[in-house]
């Protein structure tokens, strides 16, 4: 929760970013200020100036030791230039301080004009925020075949799926939809439609419903106003909340929230956009946004509504935040700073056409630290997935590894590639690659495969051929914790 000094202020880390960023993140500023929420700045830097002076996560020490501190982050986009760093600078503060849920409100705006003006969108996605694929593990399989593993826990779904309907809840939404591609990856994003479903039952108030991701996205265009709350996954959140931002105007009036249970940061989610950089043209209505959703955060409900209000009315007025509406060469566009100056003179003013939603405190998951969120009454090892690196076909393939399995504990099953049994072949027709999944199960089906069998039939792939690595096939109270590759028994 927020930090507060001797005199009652609220610490606040403030990260002006890149390019546009420092004058989106003025412009919000100037706007809490002036509606006279008591705040102590610590000014801090990350991204690409940070990349460039040889750091290369592009987050500072000082940086991260203020987050630590104030445990507040209000920040600007950051860039990440091309020969500085590896990991996005965003990600990395993402990351570093467990903010797993990232909230990203949509709503029809005045003066706004889109295709879906009039329909009264107004609706959230709540993303998971620091597993999926954006973990970022990623391996060279072979020359030509690169890996990335997709991580879904328990304990990552439970927390963003109790934070979806807790915010559903603050804002006195109704319903939460729950948005997976679990129809293909049945263990990854079945986990998480799994988990809403045993959760939601705690949450008989709000309506609860599951939809392919796919549907999802095409309903959204069709009918975006059937949805409230939205919950997905890491990397599907990412790309349906763009799809959601452009359909009240784009990623100009996009704020989000990235928070945690020890530290909230709040930001645009739109780039950096340096081209404009100084020009006084840019929108800065997703930073200031992203400042009332902070407010909120503090508790300062009430300046929060008057901050949203004084934008509304505002926009409302014609006084439309820079090129965003009518194009940065158009001599109708509103400055930035004209348009912060705007606001802030309609602060205390009220808008009768725009409903301000009276909200609560967030109630933040809670669960026990322990890593080991799930415990099988029974569990077992039943063989192994190897995967080996070669050139040979399918056909010359399955009779060496069948050779090499022979006398040990654990028989060749089967070989897939990219997914699809190759061998014993089936009939497919698959233009195979040099990485293969070379699946052994035990030769007596009701036993436990031991280490002891598994090395020496790793030692003896290995004298033939390359391997990458090995995943054990598990099961657990009964259920295997594994997939079958497409048309094997």
């Amino acid at each position: 929760m927020p930090v507060k000094t001797a005199d009652g202020k609220t610490l606040v880390t403030l990260i002006p970013g890149d390019g546009i960023g420092p004058e989106c993140v003025e412009s919000a500023r100037r706007i809490i200020d002036a509606a006279g929420v008591k705040i102590e700045w610590e000014v801090r830097h990350a991204g690409e100036s940070v990349f460039k002076q040889g750091v290369p996560s592009g987050v500072p020490q000082d940086t991260i030791e203020s987050i630590r501190k104030t445990r507040l982050v209000l920040k600007g986009p950051l860039g990440t230039p091309v020969g500085y760093g590896e990991k996005s600078a965003n990600v990395t503060l993402r990351k570093l301080f467990e903010t797993f849920a990232n909230i990203r409100p949509v709503r029809e705006l005045p003066g706004v004009k889109t295709p879906y003006s009039g329909r009264g969108i107004d609706l959230v996605v709540v993303r998971e925020n620091v597993e999926d694929l954006y973990a970022g593990i990623e391996h060279m399989q072979s020359p030509g075949v690169a890996q990335c593993l997709k991580l879904i826990s328990r304990k990552g779904c439970e927390k963003i799926v109790r934070l979806a309907f807790e915010f559903a809840r603050s804002e006195g939404r109704k319903s939460v939809a729950c948005a997976t591609k679990s129809n293909i990856m049945k263990l990854t994003e079945g986990m998480l439609k799994r988990t809403f479903e045993e959760v939601a039952k705690e949450y008989p108030d709000i309506q609860s419903w599951h939809v392919i991701i796919d549907n999802c996205c095409h309903q959204l265009v069709k009918k975006p106003e059937q949805f409230d709350v939205i919950v997905t996954t890491n990397m599907n959140g990412d790309i349906m909340s763009d799809l959601t931002s452009a359909l009240v105007g784009g990623l100009g009036f996009a704020p989000s929230a990235n928070l945690g249970n020890e530290v909230a940061i709040f930001e645009a989610v739109h780039g950096s956009a340096p081209k404009y950089a100084g020009k006084n043209v840019i929108n800065p209505t997703a930073v200031i946004g992203s400042a009332i959703m902070m407010l909120r955060y503090m508790g300062e409900f009430d300046a929060a509504a008057a901050v949203e209000h004084a934008l509304i009315v505002t926009m409302e007025s014609g006084q439309h935040p820079t090129g965003d509406i009518v194009g940065y060469d158009n001599p109708k566009a509103t400055t930035t700073t004209a348009f912060t100056d705007a606001i802030i003179a309609n602060l205390g003013k009220k808008t009768a056409n725009y409903a301000v939603r009276s909200h609560k405190p967030i109630k933040m998951p809670e669960l026990p630290s322990d890593p080991v969120s799930v415990r099988p009454k029974q569990r077992r090892v039943l063989g192994a997935d190897i995967f080996v690196e070669t050139h040979l076909l399918p056909a010359e393939l399955g009779p060496k590894l069948e050779a090499l399995a022979e006398g040990n504990a654990l028989k060749l099953k089967m070989i897939s590639n990219r997914g699809t049994q190759v061998y014993p072949a089936k009939g497919a027709i698959t233009d195979c690659v040099d990485q293969y999944r070379c699946r052994f199960v035990l030769r007596e089906a009701a036993g436990e495969l031991a280490e002891a069998s598994l090395m020496d039939l790793l030692n003896k792939v290995a004298g033939s051929f390359r391997w990458m690595h090995v995943e054990k096939l598990q099961e657990f109270d009964g259920q295997p914790g594994y997939t079958k590759a497409q048309g094997e028994d």
